[in-house]
């Protein structure tokens, strides 16, 4: 199978394929493409894919791939490119991109969106999300603690102790228990909040103080991830996170539910009642932010509070962060290739089928459909 990887477009430094990832492919009989200069952002160099296996070219492209794999949505003059009946896999955001979604169907291109991987045992080396979210949520801290005039841990010197940052951690799924083993280690005292009781002993388990706030068993869906509340519950959820909030030197913010916007958790008053110099990391920010007053890659300062909505993060750590997305994909990449190393979709397997979105020209994706406003299909 002919894969193309293209470069992502600025300011994105991630790649969809690493070195590492081209021999373990070329060894299972696929040809690789990589356009010249896609993996220099991430700390890859032509040289490294050329030895890997790979072909470099200035328009890929042009060759014909059947499979092309990508980070980020990709701008509608790229999928003009995709062949017409390829394969397409990446982070697609079909949820939202109703543009790009009508622009692949109508290429009766075969496209799928990674962050629609389900979440089971048998596809969690494919899952993406979480991957990415490793990244994201130590990227945040560390923006966090670059924000913050607080030194993170005790420190007791010569000029008297220095006590140690307050960090507050809301939602504890990837990103939130990434953020809080890396607000440990540096020091600072965590606390952190998830309406999901079964999260609570994870959180504890990494040393973290588990807030009393509002638990809610539905609020998780039957493969783990959180899933939006009422607003009776979000209301008493917020009013005991009001103290919380008022006393943390550093609130980093991760709940998201998927296909939806992030539910709000930090009011503006909320935000008015922190000390001055305290800090917002709102990893939700693409799908609105968790914060009232967070901006969608801006930092706002408001009453003397840093609000940071970073929309880059696993972005900022380029190279671990496409290590472990070009696992993901080459292990889902197995699932749609036969033994030869040409492509076989089977959409009796369920891992296919869910993370497909879009094939034979039509939107195929029940929630993708749901959200664009198009019937539902029989199945």
């Amino acid at each position: 199978m002919l894969i193309v990887v293209p470069a992502e477009p600025a300011p994105e430094r991630r790649v969809a394929m690493t070195p590492a990832v081209v021999t373990r492919l070329v060894q299972r009989g696929h040809r690789l493409l990589i356009e010249s200069g896609a993996g220099s952002r991430a700390g890859f160099s032509d040289q490294e894919y050329a030895d890997a296996g790979a072909e470099l070219s200035t328009d890929p492209l042009s060759a014909g791939a059947e499979l092309t794999l990508v980070v980020g949505p990709p701008a509608t003059d790229l999928v003009a490119g995709v062949p017409e009946g390829s394969v397409l896999c990446g982070f697609l955001d079909p949820f939202r991109a109703g543009d790009l979604m009508s622009a692949i169907a109508a290429r009766r291109i075969t496209a799928f969106a990674m962050e629609a991987i389900p979440r089971t045992t048998l596809a969690q080396a494919m899952d993406a999300l979480s991957s990415q979210a490793t990244a994201a949520g130590y990227a945040a801290v560390l923006e966090a603690a670059y924000s913050s005039p607080r030194i993170f841990p005790m420190l007791t010197t010569a000029a008297g102790t220095l006590p140690p940052a307050k960090v507050l951690v809301l939602g504890a799924g990837v990103a939130g228990l990434h953020a809080i083993a890396t607000a440990r280690r540096l020091g600072a005292v965590v606390s952190a909040y998830d309406i999901r009781p079964a999260v609570r002993e994870q959180i504890e388990s990494l040393g973290a103080r588990a807030i009393d706030a509002p638990m809610d068993e539905s609020a998780a869906t039957a493969s783990g991830y959180a899933k939006s509340v009422g607003d009776e519950t979000q209301r008493r959820q917020m009013d005991a996170l009001a103290p919380h909030v008022a006393e943390a030197d550093v609130v980093i913010t991760t709940a998201q539910v998927p296909g939806q916007p992030a539910p709000l958790l930090v009011s503006r008053e909320m935000v008015e009642s922190m000390k001055p110099g305290s800090v917002i990391v709102d990893i939700a920010a693409r799908a609105g932010g968790n914060c009232e007053l967070t901006r969608p890659g801006e930092t706002v300062v408001h009453d003397g509070v840093t609000i940071v909505g970073p929309i880059d993060l696993p972005s900022r750590v380029a190279l671990d962060a496409s290590s472990m997305y070009a696992r993901n994909l080459a292990n889902f990449i197995e699932r749609i290739a036969d033994p030869e190393g040409g492509l076989k979709l089977d959409f009796e397997d369920p891992i296919v089928s869910e993370t497909c979105v879009s094939h034979d020209g039509r939107i195929t994706h029940p929630v993708v459909r749901k959200m664009h406003g198009l019937e539902e299909e029989d199945s």
